[in-house]
């Protein structure tokens, strides 16, 4: 259930994210989604990581979903004190480096739908926080497709499959 509560959130700040890139958000109107869904991301983490039922995969799963969380509270940050990004653009390069074992391990080792859907989840989430490392610290002119990217991840990720969690349906 922990899971589909976060997913919700990482889909409506992608989603949103998205919008926002694409100059549909203003810049400080954007920082209420990205804190509240920084607030949940990090409540499931501590849930997952210091809970009475901690292992070895939930402490994994939580390292790896504060890398949202801190992105999130860093957009917030970014928008409140009107920086350029280029910090969180490294931070997206160290996510996207990061991510990408995490894809290739799922992919490799998903033994159900779910393991390769997540496989492939990590794998999206890998190419989008690339595409902000390209976009805020190299200053790509990738912004449109960055925009499109984020609320397409938002839907596919977050948005969809942390509803049907919820619902009861996956």
């Amino acid at each position: 259930m922990l899971l589909g509560l976060s997913l919700l959130y990482v889909g409506a700040v992608l989603f949103l994210n998205g919008l926002w890139l694409l100059g549909k958000i203003d810049d400080k109107e954007i920082v209420v989604i990205n804190v509240v869904s920084g607030f949940v991301t990090l409540c499931v983490s501590l849930a997952s990581a210091f809970g009475a039922n901690a292992d070895a995969a939930s402490i994994k799963a939580a390292a790896l979903t504060l890398l949202f969380t801190a992105t999130y509270l860093w957009v917030a940050y970014n928008r409140v004190v009107a920086v350029d990004g280029r910090g969180l653009g490294w931070f997206s390069l160290f996510i996207a480096i990061t991510a990408t074992p995490v894809a290739l391990q799922g992919l490799a080792g998903a033994q159900s739908a779910i393991d390769m859907w997540m496989g492939v989840n990590w794998a999206i989430w890998a190419i989008v926080w690339f595409m902000y490392f390209l976009l805020l610290s190299l200053k790509r002119d990738i912004l449109r497709p960055t925009g499109i990217a984020t609320m397409l991840a938002g839907i596919v990720t977050g948005w969809v499959p942390g509803f049907l969690l919820l619902d009861g349906k996956l």
